[in-house]
């Protein structure tokens, strides 16, 4: 299959057939190139997920980096039919069933999204929108230029509340876990 074209919306099904050693998401059909991430992003990317790994070790909550696909589906269609297929920087599922061979299907329980210039706009606006509606009960967005780690909570009323905004001298305290609060110097060490 040809790869796709940024003018038309396609499925899961789609999404599996193209060949490219380019990443792609589908976010509401729409298929969005995924750059090559950066040093700095990478660095980041394993501290945080060399923090969440130690603290879930013997856990029932598993992590997961990137590329691990992560379906959300509307409602009760096939696979093949989901028109969202995003691959977070850092993904935890505690709900076991969610999980298959593929990767995850509905609502991971935390998302983290690490910021480069050209992925900005859809993780602070479309992935936003994208995984309060689709339950995450917690979203980061980590931005390595600036040191800045924004953390969205899912409100009884199923909407992200007032962020936490916290820099690199500040600690994260982790709502989906009782016990785990993250110093942000350890993960800001370039």
């Amino acid at each position: 299959m040809a790869l796709p074209d940024e003018n038309k919306t396609y499925t899961y099904r789609d999404y599996k057939k193209w060949k490219d050693d380019r990443r792609w998401e589908l976010i509401n059909g729409n298929p969005y190139l995924m750059a090559p991430p950066s040093r700095i992003h990478q660095e980041v990317l394993r501290e945080i997920l060399t923090i969440f790994s130690l603290y879930l070790k013997d856990k029932s909550c598993k992590v997961y980096s990137a590329p691990f696909g992560v379906r959300l589906p509307k409602g009760n269609e096939n696979d093949d039919d989901i028109e969202t297929v995003v691959e977070p920087d850092i993904v935890v599922v505690c709900d076991k069933s969610k999980l298959d061979d593929e990767g995850c299907k509905g609502a991971p329980d935390l998302v983290v999204e690490i910021v480069s210039p050209s992925t900005a706009r859809n993780d602070k606006i479309k992935k936003f929108n994208l995984y309060e509606m689709a339950g995450v009960k917690e979203y980061w967005i980590v931005e390595p230029d600036n040191k800045i780690v924004t953390v969205f909570t899912l409100d009884d009323d199923k909407r992200y509340g007032r962020p936490g905004i916290y820099s690199d001298e500040d600690k994260i305290k982790v709502s989906i876990f009782e016990d785990l609060i993250i110093d942000l110097k350890s993960v800001f060490t370039f």
